[in-house]
């Protein structure tokens, strides 16, 4: 996922850096001799409206990341090692039964709520009923059954496997029974006053920067880091100037040229490390809007977009790896999953193909302008935040790739706010965006095709189908890969479904996933790298709470 980032005014841009160059003066609490005890990281996100509700993926606490150090889960996985078993966190233990169709765990003892109250199996169980009972915040659609809890035992059922979904499920975070059960609508209200199990509770907050500082008790041991310093910066030039000066010491940022402009700042602690996950980015096409609903068009559209420029221009030749398999599947990761008929076949720019594709289904090439099949001039709008610079590069790049093909596109640099809200409500017409990831590519499938998630234009709380598609083949096909009690199963399922992807095109994909992160050593250590693969790297990660557990002051 790459909801972490978004555009503001520069106005208050200026005060983000601003407030951050104060941060960075002040870093250490005790003066330069003293060890570290703030850590900054920052987000090119824009002012944030206070809201500390960690099931809304347009929050605050989701857009900065400070979420995972309040709200604590059941398991702690390692997205980059999904095969790893997992941590025991608020649950010791946990047994899956009867294809994944049941689930028991055990509930650690004596953790408490940062209200001092005591967090109990009640407490998990409720936090699963409350998943279950509003569809809101249950976007993978989890078809939970009974819940029940004895003592410290908490037994899940499901109405159908959950081979898929169990990190999903082992990854639930916990919320207090006691402050939830007297929301008005937890899918939607304003959280002023988080209360979680996690190390850290809110200090202030501003529109520029949230300050998190450490509780007097944890069950876990007390993190070295005293407090947490969250910055806003306006877009991704000035979150990268704050990494290059040490303003900022965390952050998830596209930098074109990041060895001149920020590595080589500090060549000894400006560290960044970008492992990858089965995961894509790519052109998301509202199926619902004509012209846009035929299939041939969304293919001749792949067939004229260049890739390489994508890779190379607007993600600077490291960040977002070019997708070379026309099923849209990352590879080397992918290679195992590729079905036989797609083996080695790879995208290319074809536009004499992508010209017959528009003449046989009906549309006509005059010039440079392309009508539909009832005569009207093909435009599309192409929209994302004005702060990405490598989604809105990438989105120039596609702008004249289409004009190949008589499509008249224009770029649309949106307020991140107004973007979030279209995109969920499907008021678009096209957007640069990300895919979930997982351990296979179902993950990838599931978030782009899946129906069981649709919602028609104007209805909003989605959670992947952003683009309004809808085929029961595809639906079908997932379902039979995550009911499968086989592999042979899953295997026909996957290939149906790169079927339909190469044919349908629903997404148009550009590039592979990444969970990286930039990272300053020169105060703190103990991150994660090539040789310590523990937790990927990115601050809005649930493991982010990982490694601020593991890091200690440099020279302690």
């Amino acid at each position: 996922m790459r909801a972490r980032r978004t555009v503001a005014l520069a106005l208050a841009g200026v005060l983000a850096v601003a407030t951050a160059a104060c941060s960075g003066e002040s870093k250490n609490n005790s003066g330069s001799s003293g060890p570290a005890t703030v850590l900054n990281v920052g987000m090119p996100n824009g002012p944030q409206t206070e809201n500390h509700n960690p099931f809304l993926g347009s929050s605050s606490g989701a857009s900065l990341g400070y979420r995972w150090m309040i709200y604590e889960p059941l398991v702690m996985l390692n997205s980059i090692a999904p095969k790893d078993p997992g941590k025991p966190w608020l649950a010791t233990e946990w047994k899956w039964a009867d294809n994944f169709t049941k689930l028991s765990l055990t509930i650690r003892d004596g953790v408490k709520w940062s209200d001092g109250k005591p967090m109990t199996a009640e407490d998990v169980a409720f936090s699963f009923q409350l998943r279950k009972t509003n569809a809101g915040l249950n976007p993978e659609a989890i078809p939970y059954g009974e819940i029940k809890q004895t003592g410290n035992k908490i037994d899940l059922t499901f109405t159908k496997s959950q081979f898929v979904n169990q990190a999903k499920v082992l990854t639930t975070f916990v919320i207090p029974k006691h402050i939830w059960s007297v929301l008005k609508d937890p899918t939607t209200d304003v959280v002023k006053n988080p209360i979680g199990t996690g190390p850290y509770t809110l200090k202030s907050f501003t529109p520029q920067t949230t300050t998190l500082t450490v509780r007097d008790e944890y069950w876990q041991d007390l993190p070295k880091v005293k407090e947490l310093r969250y910055t806003s910066y306006n877009d991704n030039n000035a979150q990268t100037t704050a990494l290059a000066n040490g303003a900022s010491e965390w952050s998830f940022v596209f930098i074109p040229n990041y060895k001149t402009v920020y590595v080589d700042k500090d060549p000894v602690h400006h560290k960044l490390w970008f492992p990858a996950n089965l995961g894509i980015h790519g052109l998301w096409i509202n199926t619902e809007k004509k012209p846009f609903d035929n299939p041939a068009l969304r293919r001749a559209m792949d067939k004229v977009i260049n890739r390489d420029d994508i890779f190379l221009q607007g993600e600077a030749g490291y960040f977002y790896p070019k997708i070379e398999s026309v099923t849209g599947i990352p590879t080397p990761a992918g290679d195992a999953f590729i079905a036989p008929e797609f083996e080695g076949k790879l995208h290319k720019v074809d536009l004499e193909g992508a010209k017959q594709e528009l003449a046989a289904a009906g549309f006509k090439l005059e010039g440079d302008v392309l009508s539909d099949p009832s005569g009207k001039p093909v435009t599309i709008t192409l929209t994302d935040p004005a702060g990405w610079s490598d989604y809105i590069t990438d989105l120039e790049i596609i702008k004249d790739n289409l004009s190949t093909i008589g499509i008249k596109a224009t770029v649309d640099k949106a307020n991140q706010d107004a973007w979030f809200k279209a995109v969920d409500e499907g008021r678009f017409d096209a957007t640069m965006h990300w895919t979930n990831g997982g351990a296979t590519p179902y993950d990838i499938y599931q978030n782009i095709m899946d129906g069981k998630i649709y919602k028609p234009i104007g209805k909003g709380g989605v959670s992947g189908n952003y683009g309004r598609f809808k085929n029961a083949e595809a639906t079908k096909a997932l379902d039979e890969y995550a009911n499968a009690t086989d592999d042979a199963t899953r295997t026909k399922a996957l290939n149906t479904l790169q079927k339909i992807m190469v044919e349908q095109m629903p997404v148009i994909p550009t590039s592979a996933s990444n969970v990286g992160g930039m990272y300053n050593t020169k105060n703190w250590v103990g991150w994660p790298d090539e040789q310590n693969q523990y937790a990927p790297a990115q601050p809005t990660q649930q493991n982010a709470l990982h490694i601020v557990l593991n890091l200690k002051p440099a020279g302690s």
